[in-house]
């Protein structure tokens, strides 16, 4: 597997070996020793899985400590755009954010920590996103960020008029405003 650090640390994303033969292929898409060996320690106790269609935009979406959560993500069909923003306060990337493309075809996966928000954008007709986490799922800790926050300026890869986006998303708070309890360390 290669390790491919981003530009806000981290944040990596991850190549697996891929042996395809004219059944199909194989990876390993987790092993907890290989991946402690690359730096990636999370312990994770839950995965998860959804299904959404094109233009969908789910996030961006993170629970407050002590329930923080990391996550390790792929795509399973389809494409999607992934998106981790530095909720971290005090981090030199503060603010900033980072995508990457992830597909059925590059079978890459997104090592997202505690201390940033996380969403995608689905850019095939639909995709099957699954996600490990370190930590379950608590609504009373879960917070987010609105996903088209003029600050945060992400570019999803959707044409404005084609979102999808739950009530939910749509009245999140403004990055400014958002309520955060991380400290970079």
């Amino acid at each position: 597997m290669k390790i491919i650090p981003t530009a806000i640390p981290g944040l990596v994303v991850i190549e697996p070996d891929v042996y395809s033969d004219q059944r199909g292929y194989f990876f390993e898409s987790y092993h907890e020793e290989k991946f402690q060996a690359q730096g990636i320690v999370s312990r994770f106790i839950q995965d998860n899985e959804s299904k959404s269609l094109r233009g969908t935009i789910r996030g961006l979406h993170y629970q407050l400590q002590p329930k923080a959560q990391s996550k390790l993500v792929r795509v399973i069909e389809g494409e999607v755009y992934d998106v981790a923003v530095d909720i971290r306060k005090g981090s030199p990337t503060f603010g900033q954010w980072h995508g990457e493309i992830l597909s059925a075809s590059n079978k890459r996966q997104f090592f997202i920590p505690k201390g940033f928000a996380h969403g995608f954008s689905v850019l095939s007709e639909s995709a099957i996103f699954s996600y490990k986490c370190d930590e379950f799922y608590h609504p009373e800790f879960e917070r987010g960020i609105l996903y088209n926050d003029p600050f945060l300026n992400i570019d999803w890869k959707i044409p404005a008029g084609e979102h999808i986006v739950s009530a939910k998303d749509q009245q999140q708070k403004f990055f400014t405003e958002a309520e955060t309890n991380f400290l970079y360390q």
